[in-house]
């Protein structure tokens, strides 16, 4: 049966980034959605990583009544073929009037991984991120991207395919976990993107991040958990707690409120007002919400 989650006014959270195909999910990803619209988590974008996983995150976005995207992300490379962008290309073409396909992604550059900041591996996810952002352009979708430790080429990606339309506003979309300078966000802002925070932000040793998403104009932030990755501070196990048998806890977007507290604190407003900004702002990354969301407004 198709969840339908009703919520009155627009102090509700969307969660721009949920994984919840993730095999962390498998036992329980329904209840763990439920579990989420009754912390009012209205919405959740789950973008795909690789070919293999297309069909898993349309089947739960019609399920959940949330929504989704489709793309082959830079940690999956190694594995994928060239015929991937042939079949994400088609996907893209096949779904174009399914409202819930929101953008392409998750792609993106990652040069925190050792194996992927040499070649051959360099410049292959290189390939697949430019060959994906044509295709965004192509069906005219908006990109969610995966960036760490690489904003300056993610950013010459985005200006070489945009093309004389880079010097203004020449996309939509999100900087997942954006955790770069503050000159690079507002790069991303100027080229249209809006910037995802989530639990990182949680650690009160993430002193930029913190600073970062503090002092950043309001309406550039979305808000996202990553789930089950990116763990807020209270879910976090050390190695050392681990190994004395204490279980990792598993980040859910039911988590997205109490991260979104600890935002609103930051910026000194409440988790209301954050919650109302960012989902406006959500919609605005992200236009094909309009649909899903029809209540709203930008």
């Amino acid at each position: 049966m198709t969840a339908i989650w009703y919520f009155p006014g627009m102090d509700f959270w969307i969660d721009t980034h949920c994984h919840l195909d993730a095999q962390e999910f498998k036992p329980d990803a329904q209840a763990v959605r439920a579990r989420a619209a009754l912390d009012n988590v209205a919405h959740c974008v789950l973008p795909a990583v690789e070919v293999a996983n297309f069909d898993a995150v349309r089947q739960l976005a019609h399920t959940g009544n949330d929504s989704y995207a489709l793309g082959i992300h830079p940690l999956y490379v190694a594995q994928a073929q060239e015929a991937d962008l042939a079949t994400l290309d088609a996907h893209l073409l096949r779904y174009r009037d399914d409202p819930r396909l929101v953008a392409v992604g998750e792609i993106g550059l990652d040069f925190f991984v050792p194996a992927l900041c040499v070649s051959p591996l360099r410049e292959r996810q290189e390939y697949f991120y430019v060959e994906q952002l044509r295709l965004a352009r192509k069906h005219d979708l908006p990109v969610i991207l995966h960036v760490r430790r690489s904003a300056d080429r993610l950013l010459k990606g985005l200006r070489t395919v945009a093309g004389d339309k880079a010097a203004g506003s020449a996309w939509h979309g999100i900087a997942h976990a954006f955790n770069g300078s503050s000159s690079q966000a507002q790069a991303f802002i100027a080229l249209g993107f809006k910037l995802g925070f989530g639990g990182a932000l949680t650690y009160e040793r993430a002193l930029q991040l913190r600073r970062l998403a503090a002092s950043l104009p309001l309406e550039t932030i979305v808000m996202e958990t990553d789930a089950p990755d990116m763990p807020p501070h209270w879910l976090y196990k050390t190695a050392e707690q681990r190994a004395a048998g204490a279980a990792q806890g598993r980040n859910e977007p039911g988590e997205l409120p109490r991260i979104g507290a600890e935002l609103a604190a930051l910026r000194g407003m409440s988790p209301a007002d954050l919650a109302r900004a960012t989902t406006r702002n959500a919609l605005a990354a992200l236009p094909r919400l309009h649909a899903l969301l029809p209540t709203l407004k930008p």
